[in-house]
Formats: C-alpha cells, structure tokens, sequence
C-alpha cells in the first residue's frame, strides 16, 4: 500500500470505549484526525460527533466507509461484527484497525487476514499494551537479562461477581457468546494473554479447562489454562470472575530472578534478583490507546511500524479457542 500523507479515522461503532481510551486519540496524533463516527442509532451518533468535535456522523457503516474523507476505519463494535466491518473497509481499499478480540473465532480472523493481503490493505488490532511505557520497561527488563533465561510464567486474574450480571434481562454482550465470542475471559483476558506474546513470543501449545460455576449468564466463568511458548518457556493462567476480591497478577521467572506486573491498573512493576528489590511506578496515558494509535499512524505513512497486527491478533485469538473449544 502506498503510505498516506494524513490518516483521516472513521469510526464504527462510537459506544463507551472510543469515548476516552481511543476517540480522542486519533486526533492528537501528529498527521492523524478523526473525521466521522457511525452508530447504528443516529442521535447517539450525532451526540458522539458534537462533544468530540466530529464534522460528520452516519447511521450507516457502509455509508461512513464510502465517504472520500475517510482513508481509514477503527472498527468499534462488539466482536460478532468485526468481520464484516473489516472486510468492508478492506474492499473499500481501507486500512483497518480493530478492537481486541479481533473477531468471534480464528477462523474469522483468517478470513480477515487473507483479505488484507489479498488487497494489500494494512489491518490492525486494538492491542494496545504492546505500546503502553509500563508495558515496553518489562520488555527492556527481559532484553537486558534482569532475571535470566525466563523459565515460566503463572498469571492469575480474580473478580467478584458484578453487579451488572445478576440482572438476566439486561445481560451486558460482553457474556453473550453469539455476540462476544466468550465470556469476560474472551473480552478481557486476551489482554494478559496478547501481551506475554509480546512479551515471550508465540503461544503455540495449550491445554485448558473452563467451567461456568454461578450460572450467573451463559459463557464461561472460570478458566484454567496452561500453555507453552515457541521459545520452551511454560506457563498457567487462572481466571476467575467469581472470587471474593479482585488480583491482578503476572509473574515471569527466570533462572536469575522474577518479574511481576499486572495487566490492569498502574500497580508498579516488581524485579526480585541479586537478593535485591526493585519497583518502577509507571502510569497510563490519558487516552490508553494514544501509544499504539501513533504506531498505527506511523506505519500508515510510512515512518514506522505497529507491533499489533492481524497476525498477531489472530495468535492471540487462536490461543482462546483452544481454550474455549477444550
């Protein structure tokens, strides 16, 4: 693809998460600008526009895709769309970037993939840790050695039931599996597991269990995983959205020393080595996705490259089927 000059977004799908991790991103960017939204209902679209200073609204993605001032698309809608949404955009020679998780499946994201290259139009996926500071200063901590050869990983991830899932008629999508693919491991847990392949590289073995043990909604609840990168380290995961208080913990050992750092959060980053301890405080960006957005734009003209892509995406997706398919 030719690199653009300016990268001019189109949003589908203008609901809560573009209102503050994304939106407004795109147009603090340098050679980046957020030019018009889509909602399938056309009053929240033109309420979104006005507050966020959108010259233009539609109602209609096809509509917003067409639009000549528009050379790009953030997909921004539950994952069951996603699919469409990209292959639309990527007909329309559009480069694309899509909200974690990619799709529904795997094999959505390899329809997603093959279309891209077919069209040699870019795509990429909203995951945004890959850029985050905290983020890049484990992966300088791994590059220079601070614990060793790294070994294993143990990655824990406990909430309380919420609230928002005791009311069965008005169940959040996030646990429709027709909508969301999963349950809230789908939706949030692709995060932790996104970036220990950053992090570590590939996953490329995985065995899991999964349970729905409150019946509280249709998806899974609790998940057990364990899991092997290319490169021989070993792994588990826990995941448990019916605990009776909230962890957060990712564990990396090596043969030299241990780092631990949550996903969530700005708990600061521990390294245990040399008998000694270490912490780093680091926090997030006001608009959290703002990092990988100038990544994007950056490879979009030709000055750089995104480390979230459709391949990677696409890993991370297939390390949950596995899981969910168990």
């Amino acid at each position: 693809m030719i690199p653009l000059r300016d990268v001019r977004w189109g949003i589908i799908g203008c609901g809560n998460v573009t209102e503050v991790k994304s939106g407004p991103a795109f147009s603090l960017v340098n050679h980046s600008s957020l030019v018009a939204v889509m909602r399938r209902d056309g009053a929240l679209a033109a309420d979104y526009a006005r507050r966020h200073g959108v010259p233009r609204w539609y109602d209609d993605a096809a509509a917003l895709i067409a639009d000549d001032e528009v050379n790009a698309i953030y997909v921004a809608t539950p994952p069951s769309s996603h699919r469409d949404y990209a292959l639309m955009a990527i007909a329309a020679g559009k480069p694309v970037y899509i909200e974690k998780p990619m799709a529904l499946d795997h094999a959505q994201c390899q329809e997603i993939i093959a279309a891209g290259e077919a069209a040699d139009v870019p795509v990429f996926v909203a995951y945004y840790r890959r850029r985050l500071p905290r983020f890049l200063k484990v992966a300088q901590l791994l590059a220079e050695g601070a614990i060793g050869q790294p070994r294993i990983v143990n990655t824990m991830l406990h909430h309380p039931l919420e609230d928002r899932y005791r009311d069965p008629a008005n169940m959040p999508w996030t646990v429709q599996p027709a909508i969301s693919g999963g349950g809230i491991f789908v939706d949030i847990g692709c995060h932790t597991l996104d970036i220990l392949d950053f992090l570590l590289g590939p996953i490329v073995d995985v065995r899991g269990m999964t349970s729905n043990q409150l019946g509280a909604y249709a998806a899974e609840d609790t998940v057990a995983m364990s899991f092997a990168f290319a490169s021989g380290v070993l792994g588990t995961g826990l995941w448990t959205f019916g605990a009776d208080r909230r962890e957060d913990r990712t564990e990396i050992i090596g043969d030299a020393g241990r780092i631990m750092f949550a996903t969530f959060g700005e708990s600061p980053i521990r390294l245990e080595a040399g008998g000694q301890a270490q912490e780093w405080a680091i926090p997030n960006p006001a608009h959290i996705q703002q990092p990988l957005i100038e990544a994007v734009v950056a490879e979009l003209t030709g000055t750089g490259r995104s480390p979230s892509t459709a391949l990677t995406g696409a890993r991370t997706q297939w390390v949950m089927d596995q899981v969910l398919r168990a």
